[in-house]
């Protein structure tokens, strides 16, 4: 990226983060249910008969393909032994330490986690010389 007369790029910006964008939602969610099977020790036909669906609709939602319904939440996070808040907690927790930087337009980019009262402006990463 060039520099514009009379700014610089501030060391440690976004040219220097190549850090992978925020997860969305399902692929969170997807990520916390396989934790939460895998370390149940069981399989996805398990799985997905205790919770009353294909075994590869399971694998779809495990990998982020596909953003289940409120329902089919309700009834995985039965199957694994949670409740739906605890999964919700669980998935927000982890976004939280994701936290996302939205550094103009819609490029995003993955920062430590924040305190939630920390703000910052899309201009931040330039600085007046």
């Amino acid at each position: 990226m060039g520099e514009h007369k009379g700014l610089r790029v501030i060391p440690g910006g976004r040219e220097e983060r190549r850090a992978r964008p925020e997860p969305l939602w399902r692929e969170a969610l997807g990520e916390r249910l396989r934790t939460l099977r895998q370390e149940q020790r069981s399989t996805l036909v398990d799985t997905a008969g205790r919770a009353g669906i294909s075994p590869q609709y399971l694998s779809e939602v495990e990998r982020g393909r596909k953003e289940p319904s409120s329902e089919m939440i309700a009834a995985l996070a039965g199957a694994l032994g949670t409740s739906v808040g605890d999964l919700v907690g669980q998935v927000a927790e982890m976004m939280r330490r994701r936290t996302a930087v939205v550094v103009g337009g819609d490029r995003r980019i993955t920062a430590p986690a924040m305190p939630r009262t920390t703000m910052i402006a899309p201009n931040a990463l330039l600085m007046a010389a």
